[in-house]
């Protein structure tokens, strides 16, 4: 180890959406990555805890166990990982407004600004939209455009499109109604 590094304890998860990569920090995941961006994501964490040491670790199985339940169809799941994104503080306000999206539901852009009390910052909600270090776990495939339409993800509009998919079926056979559909 690094004297003076952060730890960080990660997972690895395969899922029908590619592999995912967690780090969770104190208990709080702080970083899921598509295992196809993981390399490239790594100069974000490390911008944000400096040097790092990387280890697999059982702290780590919990917020593991959450995603594998959520991909198995308890979307609910999700609900019970702690996160740390870190950011500002206006980009805190959007990524908790984006938990509070039920699963299998979406929202606009537009009434993403107007949640978080911003109703003009159209484009600054979209910016932290696209910086969220936590997908999945804080929802930002959630969001679409005004039109309905997927708009972009990070991961790709083809994970986007999978797991609003998964998510509505689950919800459909509960029978809970949607916004949207």
């Amino acid at each position: 180890m690094s004297p003076g590094a952060t730890v960080l304890d990660r997972f690895r998860l395969k899922s029908p959406i590619g592999e995912l990569m967690g780090y969770v920090r104190d208990g709080a995941l702080c970083a899921l990555d598509f295992g196809d961006r993981d390399e490239s994501n790594r100069a974000v964490r490390e911008r944000r805890f400096g040097v790092i040491d990387v280890r697999e670790a059982a702290a780590a199985l919990e917020a593991q166990r959450r995603l594998e339940a959520y991909l198995a169809g308890d979307l609910d799941a999700l609900d019970a990982i702690t996160v740390d994104p870190g950011g500002t503080e206006f980009q805190a306000r959007v990524w908790a407004a984006l938990r509070r999206i039920p699963p299998g539901r979406t929202i606009s852009y537009t009434e993403l600004a107007a949640t978080v009390g911003s109703p003009a910052a159209v484009r600054a909600v979209g910016t932290a939209n696209g910086q969220n270090p936590v997908p999945v776990v804080i929802p930002c495939h959630r969001v679409v455009r005004s039109d309905g339409t997927l708009g972009g993800y990070g991961g790709g509009l083809d994970r986007k499109r999978w797991l609003l998919d998964h998510e509505k079926a689950r919800r459909a056979e509960r029978g809970h109604p949607l916004l949207r559909g």
